[in-house]
């Protein structure tokens, strides 16, 4: 029987709990995986629920209501593709397929017309929030054809986080752009966990506070205008020990990280398409050194150079620091909108800036209170073309920049690295510079290699012999 509003392929923690996401809020849905644990899983966990599991994708793409709604979430890449093979030919003209997975954006263009050709829906739909949020209401970021859309709109809106009684989803554009949106969200996700990174090693090495203090110090900012997910779970970690042990699961954790690409992706786009994310970039490269752990250690052994204690006032310099990560998690915020407005008009995904504001403030992994600040920028101009121009951002900016300098400049002093914070600031400073220094640059390219320049005050293009002919 065609009972099923939704069908789910792939029941690992993300999909099942999504699944039964949609069954506590009334939906009939059906999912299906090869393994049959996880089918079993599904129903062990449907409670009151209407869920249907199934190892067979014939009997589960033929339990769904027309036009069908049928989600992936498998590993993004080569599974991607071997799935809407296998499952393609058992679909008809109209039916959707949704990737909810972290796909490359271009991997979904391409997608989308291969599918289009066969005449069926192709959506790319970014999904924040981990397990928990999949459980209890994410934030999801999807696009594609928008009549399509509206056949899964109020599956979607019922299952989303909320915030003030709006559901943390909306219809972002056609093609790739929810993928791409998802993934600029990750971007400004791994510029934030560095930055958070960053503000422990100052209080763990130029400060020399215990985790009770660090976790007391998160608990009160994540009280103000710091108040975000990454700065909560933060706070918790540095009160975790596990059972019977006196120390910080922190301490006994490599400090070697790991990620899946998708910062490495934002870093890579925004290079293409000529737009500054530093913060994100310095991120992706700090994960990248932190691999190197044997040139590391044999470089610490050759290089003393800094104290790596702070000799300040330790409750003015923890104001300080509050401070400056506030301002360093703006920059990261302003860069990832930046490359968003920009990506818009290049693809002509049309995004709605301050909708992405507004979904990414409940939900998902970057939600924060300074998120209803972005929202309400956009909404004032939705035509602004960098979060910084805003007036009101400004008046926040120009109150804690202070805090920022100090906090850069003295653990330059000591010889602690705050990289992300740094390159926030230098940022920051060549943004509001009138004048840069490119003219030198200039100079310098047609110098030797003729590559030409122009004038102020006077149009055309210029060379210049720099060396007198002999």
């Amino acid at each position: 029987m065609q009972d099923y509003t939704f069908g789910m392929i792939g029941l690992g923690t993300m999909g099942r709990n999504l699944l039964l996401n949609m069954s506590d809020h009334g939906f009939k849905v059906a999912g299906y995986d090869k393994d049959a644990s996880k089918v079993e899983q599904l129903g062990a966990e449907a409670g009151q629920g209407v869920v249907k599991g199934f190892t067979s994708l014939t009997e589960f793409v033929n339990s769904l209501k027309k036009p069908r709604a049928v989600m992936m979430l498998v590993p993004a890449g080569k599974i991607v593709d071997a799935v809407i093979a296998e499952i393609s030919p058992l679909l008809d003209k109209g039916d959707l397929i949704i990737d909810g997975g972290n796909s490359h954006f271009t991997d979904t263009n391409r997608r989308v017309d291969e599918l289009k050709e066969k005449g069926l829906h192709f959506f790319g739909m970014g999904i924040s929030g981990g397990e928990e949020g999949a459980r209890k209401g994410p934030s999801m970021m999807p696009g594609g054809d928008p009549e399509a859309y509206k056949v899964v709109q109020h599956i979607f809106e019922a299952v989303a986080a909320k915030v003030k009684g709006e559901p943390c989803v909306t219809y972002i554009g056609p093609g790739a752009s929810g993928h791409f949106v998802k993934m600029v969200h990750n971007g400004i996700e791994y510029a934030i966990m560095q930055l958070l990174a960053e503000t422990y090693e100052v209080m763990n090495k130029g400060l020399g506070l215990s985790g009770d203090q660090m976790q007391a110090i998160f608990k009160r900012w994540n009280e103000g205008r710091l108040q975000s997910f990454l700065v909560e779970i933060t706070r918790d970690i540095f009160g975790f020990k596990e059972p019977g042990s006196d120390h910080l699961l922190l301490n006994d954790i490599r400090d070697e990280a790991r990620s899946k690409g998708t910062g490495k992706w934002t870093s890579q786009v925004a290079m293409d398409l000529q737009l500054p994310v530093t913060a994100i970039d310095t991120a992706v490269s700090m994960r990248d050194l932190s691999k190197y752990k044997a040139i590391r250690v044999q470089a610490s052994t050759l290089y003393k150079d800094g104290s790596l204690k702070l000799n300040v006032d330790q409750e003015k310099y923890i104001a300080s620091l509050e401070e400056a990560l506030y301002f360093s998690t703006i920059i990261a915020y302003a860069q990832g909108m930046h490359l968003l407005s920009q990506a818009s008009k290049e693809f002509k995904y049309d995004l709605k800036m301050d909708r992405i504001a507004l979904i990414w403030r409940g939900g998902c992994i970057i939600r924060s209170t300074f998120l209803e600040d972005i929202y309400q920028a956009f909404k004032k101009d939705t035509a602004l073309p960098h979060l910084l121009l805003d007036k009101d951002i400004a008046a926040k900016v120009n109150g804690i920049i202070g805090g920022m300098r100090k906090v850069v400049s003295t653990t330059a002093s000591a010889g602690i690295a705050i990289p992300a914070f740094a390159a926030s600031l230098s940022y920051f400073d060549a943004l509001r510079s009138e004048h840069m220094p490119s003219n030198l640059i200039q100079a310098q390219r047609d110098y030797f290699g003729a590559h030409t320049y122009e004038r102020i005050g006077k149009e055309g293009v210029f060379h210049t012999q720099w060396i007198p002919k002999a």
